[in-house]
């Protein structure tokens, strides 16, 4: 089946309902464009001065250097505040050998509000970019869900399912095979593997096997293993987590199961989960009745509800979760770092 090239231009569609879609197109190869009802969604009001092409750069790099670029946009208005925050994917490629990005709209036979399905692929150098929060994700290969907008909401939420993976076009619809992917004539192949999604946040860079984000609560959880690293000039930082998890409305990315944190200056803290905060330089550590918080360096050991933990300068204070008891083992030497304090009659103040 033969496919016709698509033009160099930054695209708006306006999807069926009122979703807003983006996507960024820039040097397809003619011989594997999108999958079949990729280019143009369905109701789309190209004759209303909706959709608007934008001639690429000219002074950018000459074509053989530019490198092809495709996104998409995820909104989600939080229960909590009303506010609109959006999730971000991109993929970038100077081959189409190492990817491909394709929209599969409602086929025939569904019901016209059906979500349409997105297949981003890049096994290059760059990946596939995925924006959360504070948090760049890269990932060889992401599928997206996007749902119908909500009445008197421009753009949508849905699902992301990212990780290791490849994805390819194929010569027409496999025989038998009814899913949306296979009806446009697009292979996904997820391969979730350790150490293949990978986490950026400030100086930390973080590392699982699968990332998942639902509509449904509005949170991302990246499967672990997960490996973590923090580079510093005075005290780098080394961990470990069961998973991560970045919740999109309360714009917090938090390390859960078997926390563990070592610097390199000696320090090691352990907890149940951490909420971790690169930007502001702070994690905060939480323990359960059973298991409190817990940071040691040298003869000093500071257990508690809640333990706030000063990246930068390898400081701890603790804070008394309710219910909680906070206790220490403090030596006055010089294993001692004298940075951990406990908790003072007051509340004490935030680094």
């Amino acid at each position: 089946m033969p496919r016709s090239r698509l033009t160099v231009a930054f695209l708006t569609a306006l999807l069926s309902g009122g979703s807003v879609l983006t996507v960024a197109l820039a040097q397809q190869n003619p011989t594997q464009p999108p999958a079949q009802g990729s280019t143009t969604p369905p109701n789309t009001a190209a004759d209303d001065g909706e959709t608007t092409p934008t001639p690429a750069d000219a002074s950018a790099d000459p074509p053989e250097a530019q490198a092809e670029q495709s996104s998409l946009t995820l909104v989600r208005r939080s229960e909590k505040d009303g506010k609109d925050r959006q999730i971000v994917i991109v993929k970038s490629g100077t081959s189409d050998a190492t990817g491909v990005f394709a929209i599969c709209s409602p086929q025939d036979g569904e019901p016209e509000d059906a979500p349409n399905i997105a297949v981003f692929s890049e096994t290059g150098a760059g990946g596939v970019q995925i924006t959360i929060d504070k948090n760049v994700i890269r990932v060889p290969l992401a599928v997206v869900t996007q749902l119908p907008p909500k009445e008197g909401q421009e753009g949508s939420d849905g699902r992301v399912e990212a990780s290791a993976g490849t994805a390819r076009f194929l010569d027409e619809p496999p025989a038998g095979k009814t899913d949306r992917l296979s009806r446009c004539a697009v292979e996904a192949t997820p391969k979730p593997a350790p150490d293949t999604v990978i986490v950026t946040q400030g100086r930390t860079e973080l590392k699982g096997q699968k990332l998942v984000y639902d509509s449904s609560d509005g949170v991302a959880r990246i499967d672990g293993p997960v490996t973590f690293k923090r580079s510093s000039d005075k005290d780098p930082l080394t961990g470990k987590s069961d998973r991560i998890e970045v919740s999109v409305d309360d714009e917090k990315t938090t390390l859960v199961g078997s926390v563990e944190l070592k610097s390199d200056g000696g320090r090691t803290s352990r907890a149940a989960r951490v909420e971790y905060d690169d930007t502001r330089n702070v994690a905060r550590l939480y323990g359960t009745p059973e298991q409190p918080a817990e940071s040691v360096k040298g003869g000093d050991t500071l257990r508690a509800g809640v333990i706030v933990y000063d990246l930068d300068r390898n400081e701890v204070y603790a804070e008394k979760a309710e219910g909680g008891t906070i206790t220490g083992e403090f030596i006055d030497s010089e294993e001692g770092s004298g940075a951990a304090t406990p908790a003072a009659p007051t509340t004490p103040t935030r680094p």
